[in-house]
């Protein structure tokens, strides 16, 4: 892969495999533990986000045959959506590859309220707590009601 993005290759360093370190733990076991660790954090999810996302770029820009699409006011309206919502979830990997795939601006075009008028969306003290996209699914279900 790195020779089709014009990366250099560059040797990988490797651990010794069973030596062990001071206190007894040995290197597997230290970066077991340290896997773990970042996984919990959710720092190696982002890494990989962010991989498969400057991946995708790449390609993208290697092949130029893919071009994303102009980005509308509908889509911007609805990527602000995805936002509110990955936000609230905190799916910060996701986001980090929703902002520069889709082109959306990295601060805010719009508040919470632009978006509520422009869904058509009244809101009460229980759906301000919530993204806008739980209310439009809850309207959905009831029959747009």
């Amino acid at each position: 892969l790195r020779h089709l993005l014009g990366a250099p290759r560059v040797p990988r360093f490797r651990f010794p495999r069973a030596s062990t370190m001071s206190g007894g733990a040995t290197v597997e076991e230290l970066k077991d533990v340290l896997r773990e660790t970042l996984e919990n954090r959710g720092a190696l999810g982002n890494v990989r986000a962010h991989l498969r996302a400057e991946v995708s770029n790449a390609l993208e820009d290697r092949s130029g045959s893919v071009k994303r699409p102009e980005l509308s006011d509908e889509n911007l309206v609805i990527n602000e959506l995805i936002r509110e919502y990955l936000v609230f979830n905190r799916y910060r990997s996701t986001l980090s590859v929703l902002l520069p795939e889709t082109g959306q601006p990295e601060t805010p075009p719009f508040d919470r309220e632009f978006l509520a008028r422009e869904m058509r969306i009244r809101e009460n003290e229980t759906s301000k707590k919530l993204p806008l996209l739980y209310t439009v699914l809850s309207n959905a279900q009831r029959g747009g009601k």
